[in-house]
């Protein structure tokens, strides 16, 4: 599946690389418009010494983690929120009948470099707020695992908004609260929220464990709403139970697809 997925990657970005100024500038604008985000921090950080009890560096790593975990979810499968364009154009009636997986296809479909700019601009975030933070080697092991827990809960939201889509006709607005909504809301700390919606995106949609739980193991804080200290350990369980979940919403999804006859 790795090879088949790396293959039509290949072929869409050789696609692509045919209109070269084109491709500059949509790469250019897309590091731009992500640059954007950077500067909202720093205009917060001009009129306050800290935003929710945490200091620069520390938001800067909320920041950075969220942002990487969501980046390559986003370049590997966030193409499959926007099925339900091809059910409407009946292209997704084309996938099934090819011989590669339809959610690899729609994952890849258009795959483009542009797609690298997000994660380009979170790594130069996450690299300097880890040049600003001093954290001991007994908890910087929790850094890789917490980006690839966040890398699987994104992928699941992303799985499972494209499954809505089977039943919901205008349903990529409402993925989009889940997936981009949920990429905006974990770049800054959960202190900043109400404690209503910290426990709704630790118990309900587990968006708490891309960062912010294992973040607070990683620098050391102690949770603000005084939630149990294991559960800076449970990403790695939540990644693994929404993906179940993502796996079973598709397949049902599949299931219930019926031609649009085109």
């Amino acid at each position: 599946m790795v090879r088949v997925y790396a293959l039509l990657a290949w072929t869409w970005m050789r696609a692509s690389a045919q209109y070269p100024v084109s491709l500059a500038l949509l790469t250019l604008g897309s590091l731009t418009v992500n640059a954007l985000d950077i500067l909202a921090i720093w205009v917060i950080f001009s009129h306050t010494t800290t935003l929710g009890g945490f200091t620069l560096p520390e938001v800067m790593f909320l920041y950075g983690t969220a942002g990487v975990s969501f980046a390559v979810a986003d370049m590997l499968f966030g193409n499959v929120d926007r099925l339900s364009t091809h059910i409407k154009a009946g292209s997704f009636d084309v996938m099934l009948i090819r011989p590669a997986a339809a959610f690899l296809q729609m994952a890849v479909d258009r795959f483009n470099v542009q797609r690298f700019g997000r994660i380009t601009q979170a790594a130069v975030v996450l690299g300097l707020a880890l040049g600003g933070l001093d954290v001991p080697w007994s908890r910087a092991w929790m850094i890789p695992v917490m980006i690839v827990c966040g890398v699987a809960i994104f992928t699941s939201i992303f799985a499972i908004a494209g499954a809505v889509q089977f039943l919901l006709i205008n349903a990529p607005e409402v993925a989009n609260a889940f997936t981009y909504g949920g990429s905006s809301l974990t770049q800054y700390p959960l202190s900043v929220y109400g404690s209503e919606l910290v426990r709704a995106v630790t118990f309900i949609v587990p968006l708490a464990f891309v960062n912010w739980q294992p973040a607070l193991l990683v620098l050391g804080r102690g949770d603000p709403l005084g939630l149990p200290h294991w559960l800076r350990y449970a990403s790695p369980l939540a990644a693994l139970a929404l993906a179940l979940v993502a796996v079973l919403a598709w397949r049902a999804g599949i299931r219930r697809y019926r031609s649009t006859g085109s």
